[in-house]
């Protein structure tokens, strides 16, 4: 049987939504925010439009392979975080990330 993912910000979070969704849900944490832009000069591109450029946050990028992973093995993904800018930030990061591995297509 094929589950749904959802992603939340916090792992609490995970286990308190995942015990109220139940056995056809997989419910994982980003832990806050997974990307930032780059740190030195070149964060962003007048050149082209203001393109930003961004990498993975070291210490996050074990939490977002674990998502890469269950995304492959999942029907669905929702986007859950916070109804806040920072968890809006955070769902667009995460989306970018998997669009950019292609794994979102009929998802």
């Amino acid at each position: 049987m094929s589950k749904s993912l959802v992603i939340v910000e916090s792992p609490a979070k995970a286990r308190t939504i995942e015990k109220y969704l139940g056995k056809d849900f997989k419910v994982l944490a980003s832990y806050g925010h997974v990307r930032d832009l780059v740190p030195k000069e070149g964060a962003v591109d007048p050149e082209h439009g203001f393109a930003m450029k961004y990498q993975l946050i070291d210490k996050n990028e074990p939490h977002l392979e674990k998502i890469v992973k269950a995304v492959k093995k999942s029907d669905a993904v929702y986007l859950a975080t916070d109804p806040d800018r920072e968890g809006e930030a955070i769902s667009w990061h995460v989306y970018e990330v998997l669009a950019e591995k292609g794994l979102l297509e009929n998802k």
